[in-house]
């Protein structure tokens, strides 16, 4: 398959992909994106992209594994497209390392997702990284079933449970999923906090800024709301009295149904 009908289902693939919000409420971080047509010239090193146009770029909605053998893995599933044409949707502005933030679908056969592909292999985590949205929520499904079908990352492997203070503490200044149930929620003037321990014990706490407690309140994520549910929340992992993920984007804590508790 080649030409415009390639691209074009490329496009298609990317626009139905990158939906975030109904329409007129798109968040303002993921407007503005354009069309366009790159090739991969090769992948470099934390998963970059080095295009044909000689313009390096990066793909959004994705955390690059920290694993030197679960990166070398994603790297080789993307060099695998390389010399492929893209169909590309990117963002108006680089970001401060100059790369081009992008939703990308290789052609000339079936159109492939390039951050669909990855996620769904289990081969990167979803992450939004410094942005407060998520513009790519669907791939926090895609993620899920690989997560339940054991796919790369998660062979063997399930989010932390919050009570396992001390693994969390290891893992400080690293990317983490946990999951867990809201023992209490603060909400403070500046800041919110997500307490997953009782008052007076040592546990995890996840913060969330003024600006996405306001969007997560939009969406029903209220203290009532969230007070003795079920979460899975994800960021970097910091030491503040015990381990802290702050969020940035209100698509990083998922409420969970009960019967989605992680596995022992």
């Amino acid at each position: 398959m080649r030409g415009p009908i390639a691209a074009c289902l490329g496009l298609a693939l990317l626009a139905g992909a990158a939906a975030a919000a109904p329409r007129g409420r798109e968040p303002p971080a993921c407007r503005g994106r354009t069309a366009g047509q790159d090739r991969i010239e090769s992948v470099a090193a934390r998963g970059d992209l080095v295009l044909a146009s000689g313009r390096r770029a990066r793909l959004d909605g994705l955390r690059w594994p920290d694993d030197p053998a679960a990166a070398a893995a994603a790297r080789a599933w993307l060099a695998g497209l390389a010399g492929r044409p893209l169909a590309t949707r990117e963002a108006p502005e680089p970001d401060r390392w100059g790369r081009i933030t992008l939703d990308a679908a290789a052609l000339d056969e079936a159109p492939v997702d390039l951050a669909g592909g990855l996620v769904a292999a289990g081969l990167v985590q979803v992450d939004a990284g410094e942005g407060d949205s998520l513009c790519r929520p669907g791939l926090l499904a895609l993620e899920d079933a690989a997560r339940r079908a054991g796919y790369g990352l998660w062979a063997g492997a399930a989010p932390v449970p919050t009570e396992e203070v001390a693994r969390l503490k290891a893992m400080a200044g690293r990317f983490a999923v946990v999951e867990g149930r809201v023992r209490n929620v603060g909400e403070r003037e500046r800041r919110t906090y997500l307490n997953f321990a009782p008052f007076g014990t040592e546990g995890v706490t996840v913060t969330v800024s003024k600006r996405t407690w306001r969007i997560m309140l939009e969406r029903g994520f209220s203290s009532s709301a969230l007070r003795g549910r079920r979460v899975r929340a994800r960021g970097i992992v910091e030491l503040w009295r015990g381990p802290t993920l702050d969020i940035g984007a209100a698509e990083m804590i998922e409420l969970l149904d009960e019967e989605q508790a992680p596995r022992r």
